[in-house]
């Protein structure tokens, strides 16, 4: 009978340590201290190395996913090697600048969502210039000792909403 009780107190304090770890307040900050620093490597490396900075800051495996103004762009972490690899070819430059309304939502310890306007500047491989203003979200993952986005959604303002 003792060792059933033993068994089962050790079996219930295992179970309770496999929840989600709680999100303290001094995480929160951590995290978004982190994020926010992140998100501005990202915007000064993909000015800096164009598209092809892109995929070091995002998740290469089956979680992660890009949608852009209703549509797949990526729909996992495989496809985007190739896909920035046509994209840089034929936009070789892009500067990206994240609004001052950047903000970072603190999930768990480990995720985190991000939401902020953003403004790019494109040059393709002939020259050309275009400009393109939207809003951005994703979501972002600490993995082996640093962030990465999950996935993200671009968007550009439409026709008003009726």
């Amino acid at each position: 009978m003792r060792t059933r009780w033993w068994a089962l107190l050790l079996g219930a304090v295992l179970f309770a340590g496999c929840g989600p770890r709680p999100l303290t307040s001094e995480g929160a900050v951590r995290i978004d201290r982190d994020v926010r620093a992140f998100a501005l490597a990202v915007a000064q490396d993909v000015t800096k190395d164009g598209p092809l900075a892109w995929p070091k800051y995002l998740d290469g495996g089956p979680s992660f996913f890009l949608a852009a103004n209703g549509q797949w762009g990526f729909r996992d972490g495989a496809s985007v090697a190739a896909g920035m690899q046509s994209f840089a070819s034929a936009v070789p430059h892009v500067e990206l600048h994240w609004g001052d309304d950047l903000r970072v939502d603190p999930l768990t310890p480990d995720l985190a969502v991000m939401a902020a306007s953003y403004r790019e500047i494109q040059v393709s491989a002939s020259g050309s210039r275009t400009e393109q203003s939207g809003f951005f979200t994703g979501t972002l993952e600490y993995r082996d000792g640093r962030w990465r986005f999950r996935n993200q959604h671009w968007s550009v303002p439409g026709p008003p909403v009726r």
